[in-house]
Protein backbone atom coordinates (compact mmCIF):
# COMPACT_ATOMS: atom_id res chain seq x y z
CA UNK A 1 0.00 0.00 0.00
CA UNK A 2 1.38 3.55 -0.76
CA UNK A 3 1.01 7.10 0.45
CA UNK A 4 -0.50 9.90 -1.60
CA UNK A 5 3.18 11.41 -2.69
CA UNK A 6 4.62 7.48 -3.26
CA UNK A 7 1.82 7.04 -5.76
CA UNK A 8 1.58 10.17 -7.35
CA UNK A 9 5.99 10.27 -7.37
CA UNK A 10 5.66 6.48 -9.33
CA UNK A 11 2.94 7.90 -11.59
CA UNK A 12 4.63 10.53 -12.49
CA UNK A 13 7.93 8.56 -13.37
CA UNK A 14 6.18 5.49 -15.10
CA UNK A 15 4.54 8.23 -17.36
CA UNK A 16 7.53 10.59 -17.86
CA UNK A 17 9.83 7.14 -18.93
CA UNK A 18 6.14 6.03 -21.26
CA UNK A 19 6.91 9.33 -23.13
CA UNK A 20 10.51 10.07 -23.18
CA UNK A 21 12.32 6.71 -22.53
CA UNK A 22 14.11 8.11 -19.54
CA UNK A 23 12.98 8.77 -16.20
CA UNK A 24 12.49 12.47 -14.78
CA UNK A 25 15.10 14.82 -13.53
CA UNK A 26 14.80 15.00 -9.25
CA UNK A 27 14.55 18.80 -10.36
CA UNK A 28 11.56 17.57 -12.24
CA UNK A 29 9.98 15.17 -9.57
CA UNK A 30 10.41 17.77 -7.03
CA UNK A 31 8.44 20.77 -9.45
CA UNK A 32 5.77 17.77 -9.72
CA UNK A 33 5.07 16.46 -6.45
CA UNK A 34 5.33 20.59 -4.96
CA UNK A 35 8.14 19.68 -2.77
CA UNK A 36 10.44 22.13 -1.18
CA UNK A 37 13.81 19.77 -1.37
CA UNK A 38 14.95 16.78 -3.08
CA UNK A 39 15.15 15.42 0.13
CA UNK A 40 12.05 14.63 -0.08
CA UNK A 41 12.34 13.00 -3.71
CA UNK A 42 15.47 10.66 -2.33
CA UNK A 43 12.96 9.65 0.71
CA UNK A 44 10.22 8.23 -1.65
CA UNK A 45 12.39 6.69 -3.94
CA UNK A 46 13.51 4.97 -1.69
CA UNK A 47 10.42 3.77 -0.44
CA UNK A 48 9.15 3.08 -3.87
CA UNK A 49 12.16 0.98 -4.31
CA UNK A 50 11.99 -1.06 -0.78
CA UNK A 51 8.27 -1.91 -1.76
CA UNK A 52 9.18 -3.31 -5.44
CA UNK A 53 7.98 -0.75 -7.23
CA UNK A 54 10.97 0.09 -8.65
CA UNK A 55 14.32 -0.07 -9.27
CA UNK A 56 17.97 1.59 -9.63
CA UNK A 57 19.92 0.48 -13.07
CA UNK A 58 23.72 0.98 -12.53
CA UNK A 59 25.80 2.95 -15.07
CA UNK A 60 23.30 5.24 -16.05
CA UNK A 61 21.95 8.92 -16.08
CA UNK A 62 18.65 8.99 -14.72
CA UNK A 63 18.56 5.72 -13.82
CA UNK A 64 15.34 4.01 -12.82
CA UNK A 65 12.82 1.52 -13.84
CA UNK A 66 8.96 0.91 -13.09
CA UNK A 67 9.09 -2.53 -12.40
CA UNK A 68 5.20 -2.18 -11.44
CA UNK A 69 1.79 -0.55 -10.74
CA UNK A 70 -0.47 -0.34 -7.71
CA UNK A 71 -4.56 -1.09 -8.79
CA UNK A 72 -5.56 1.80 -8.42
CA UNK A 73 -2.87 3.71 -11.15
CA UNK A 74 -6.27 4.42 -13.47
CA UNK A 75 -5.67 8.28 -13.56
CA UNK A 76 -2.75 10.37 -15.25
CA UNK A 77 0.48 10.81 -13.53
CA UNK A 78 1.53 14.63 -12.66
CA UNK A 79 2.91 17.13 -15.27
CA UNK A 80 4.36 19.75 -13.50
CA UNK A 81 2.35 22.33 -10.92
CA UNK A 82 0.28 23.65 -13.81
CA UNK A 83 -1.11 20.06 -15.17
CA UNK A 84 -1.06 18.46 -11.66
CA UNK A 85 -4.59 16.92 -10.59
CA UNK A 86 -4.52 13.70 -8.79
CA UNK A 87 -8.08 13.18 -8.80
CA UNK A 88 -8.79 9.66 -8.06
CA UNK A 89 -6.43 9.46 -4.85
CA UNK A 90 -8.06 12.43 -3.38
CA UNK A 91 -11.22 11.84 -2.35
CA UNK A 92 -13.65 14.83 -1.10
CA UNK A 93 -14.68 17.03 -3.53
CA UNK A 94 -12.19 16.44 -6.12
CA UNK A 95 -13.18 15.45 -9.57
CA UNK A 96 -13.40 11.84 -11.27
CA UNK A 97 -11.34 12.17 -14.28
CA UNK A 98 -13.63 9.57 -15.52
CA UNK A 99 -17.17 7.88 -15.26
CA UNK A 100 -15.60 4.47 -14.12
CA UNK A 101 -13.14 5.86 -11.73
CA UNK A 102 -15.46 7.52 -9.44
CA UNK A 103 -15.81 4.31 -7.09
CA UNK A 104 -12.00 4.69 -6.87
CA UNK A 105 -12.23 8.23 -4.66
CA UNK A 106 -9.67 7.77 -1.83
CA UNK A 107 -9.11 9.70 1.18
CA UNK A 108 -5.99 9.90 3.45
CA UNK A 109 -5.95 8.69 6.95
CA UNK A 110 -3.17 8.88 9.72
CA UNK A 111 -1.83 4.95 10.88
CA UNK A 112 -1.39 5.67 14.69
CA UNK A 113 0.48 2.60 15.18
CA UNK A 114 -0.67 -0.75 15.99
CA UNK A 115 -3.51 -2.06 18.29
CA UNK A 116 -3.94 -5.22 20.11
CA UNK A 117 -6.11 -7.63 19.05
CA UNK A 118 -5.22 -10.17 22.21
CA UNK A 119 -3.43 -9.05 24.97
CA UNK A 120 -3.58 -4.76 25.36
CA UNK A 121 -0.31 -3.44 24.51
CA UNK A 122 0.48 0.12 25.09
CA UNK A 123 -1.85 3.48 24.01
CA UNK A 124 -2.14 4.22 20.60
CA UNK A 125 1.09 5.82 19.04
CA UNK A 126 1.40 8.96 17.12
CA UNK A 127 0.88 9.19 13.60
CA UNK A 128 3.59 7.27 11.57
CA UNK A 129 2.49 7.71 7.31
CA UNK A 130 -0.84 8.34 5.95
CA UNK A 131 -2.72 5.83 4.02
CA UNK A 132 -4.85 6.24 1.17
CA UNK A 133 -8.72 5.31 1.72
CA UNK A 134 -11.84 4.49 -0.46
CA UNK A 135 -14.27 6.37 0.40
CA UNK A 136 -16.90 4.14 -0.39
CA UNK A 137 -15.26 3.04 3.21
CA UNK A 138 -15.85 5.50 5.32
CA UNK A 139 -18.68 8.01 5.11
CA UNK A 140 -18.52 11.48 7.18
CA UNK A 141 -16.85 12.19 10.79
CA UNK A 142 -12.94 11.75 11.50
CA UNK A 143 -10.89 8.41 11.00
CA UNK A 144 -7.91 6.97 11.56
CA UNK A 145 -6.09 3.19 10.54
CA UNK A 146 -4.86 1.08 13.42
CA UNK A 147 -2.47 -2.20 12.54
CA UNK A 148 -3.48 -5.37 14.21
CA UNK A 149 -1.35 -7.15 16.52
CA UNK A 150 -2.91 -10.78 17.66
CA UNK A 151 -5.83 -12.91 17.26
CA UNK A 152 -8.68 -12.76 19.50
CA UNK A 153 -10.79 -11.38 16.88
CA UNK A 154 -9.89 -14.09 14.18
CA UNK A 155 -13.98 -15.10 14.26
CA UNK A 156 -15.38 -11.54 13.30
CA UNK A 157 -12.67 -11.52 10.02
CA UNK A 158 -10.03 -9.49 11.79
CA UNK A 159 -6.18 -11.32 11.39
CA UNK A 160 -2.69 -10.10 12.57
CA UNK A 161 -1.39 -7.61 10.30
CA UNK A 162 -4.83 -6.25 9.38
CA UNK A 163 -5.32 -2.59 9.35
CA UNK A 164 -8.24 -1.41 10.79
CA UNK A 165 -10.42 1.89 9.50
CA UNK A 166 -11.70 3.70 13.14
CA UNK A 167 -13.96 6.33 13.05
CA UNK A 168 -13.25 8.51 15.99
CA UNK A 169 -15.50 8.75 19.01
CA UNK A 170 -16.49 8.26 22.29
CA UNK A 171 -19.70 6.45 21.87
CA UNK A 172 -20.89 2.69 20.69
CA UNK A 173 -23.99 0.98 20.55
CA UNK A 174 -24.00 -2.99 22.22
CA UNK A 175 -22.18 -5.62 20.07
CA UNK A 176 -20.07 -2.82 18.17
CA UNK A 177 -16.22 -3.42 17.75
CA UNK A 178 -14.52 -0.58 19.20
CA UNK A 179 -11.05 0.93 20.13
CA UNK A 180 -11.21 0.57 24.13
CA UNK A 181 -8.78 2.35 25.81
CA UNK A 182 -8.25 0.56 29.12
CA UNK A 183 -7.66 2.21 32.35
CA UNK A 184 -6.04 5.30 30.36
CA UNK A 185 -2.94 3.49 28.78
CA UNK A 186 -3.86 -0.11 27.53
CA UNK A 187 -5.72 0.42 23.75
CA UNK A 188 -7.60 -2.50 22.72
CA UNK A 189 -10.09 -3.40 19.89
CA UNK A 190 -12.64 -5.64 20.90
CA UNK A 191 -16.63 -6.12 20.78
CA UNK A 192 -18.26 -3.91 23.40
CA UNK A 193 -21.35 -5.55 25.50
CA UNK A 194 -22.88 -3.17 28.52
CA UNK A 195 -24.09 -6.05 31.42
CA UNK A 196 -25.55 -3.86 33.95
CA UNK A 197 -23.23 -1.00 34.86
CA UNK A 198 -20.27 -3.10 33.89
CA UNK A 199 -18.57 -3.18 30.44
CA UNK A 200 -17.67 -6.26 28.77
CA UNK A 201 -14.71 -6.22 26.18
CA UNK A 202 -15.49 -9.29 24.27
CA UNK A 203 -13.27 -11.39 21.74
CA UNK A 204 -13.55 -13.65 18.96
CA UNK A 205 -12.46 -16.06 19.34
CA UNK A 206 -12.78 -19.20 22.04
CA UNK A 207 -9.42 -19.21 23.41
CA UNK A 208 -9.54 -15.97 25.08
CA UNK A 209 -11.85 -14.46 27.68
CA UNK A 210 -14.18 -11.76 28.07
CA UNK A 211 -12.96 -8.70 30.47
CA UNK A 212 -15.49 -7.39 32.80
CA UNK A 213 -14.67 -3.57 33.80
CA UNK A 214 -16.41 -0.77 35.54
CA UNK A 215 -17.34 2.23 33.35
CA UNK A 216 -14.60 4.26 34.54
CA UNK A 217 -12.62 1.57 33.61
CA UNK A 218 -12.87 1.98 29.46
CA UNK A 219 -13.05 4.84 27.32
CA UNK A 220 -14.05 4.57 23.82
CA UNK A 221 -12.10 6.07 21.27
CA UNK A 222 -13.65 4.93 17.98
CA UNK A 223 -15.76 2.12 16.31
CA UNK A 224 -14.96 0.06 13.07
CA UNK A 225 -15.90 0.63 10.03
CA UNK A 226 -13.68 -0.95 7.81
CA UNK A 227 -10.93 -3.36 7.11
CA UNK A 228 -7.59 -3.21 4.67
CA UNK A 229 -5.17 -6.37 4.32
CA UNK A 230 -1.94 -6.47 2.64
CA UNK A 231 -1.13 -10.10 1.15
CA UNK A 232 2.57 -9.43 0.89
Amino acid sequence: MLTRKQHELLMFIHERIQETGVSPSFDEMKEALDLASKSGIHRLITALEERGFIRRLAHRARALEVTKLPEQATAGAPRGRAGFKPDVIEGGGARPVAAASAANDTRELPLLGKIAAGTPIAAIQHEQERLSVPESMLGKGDHYILEIEGDSMIEAGILNGDLVVIRRGDTANNGEIVVALVEGEEATLKRLRRKGGSIALEPANRAYETRIFGPDQVEVQGKLVGLMRRYH
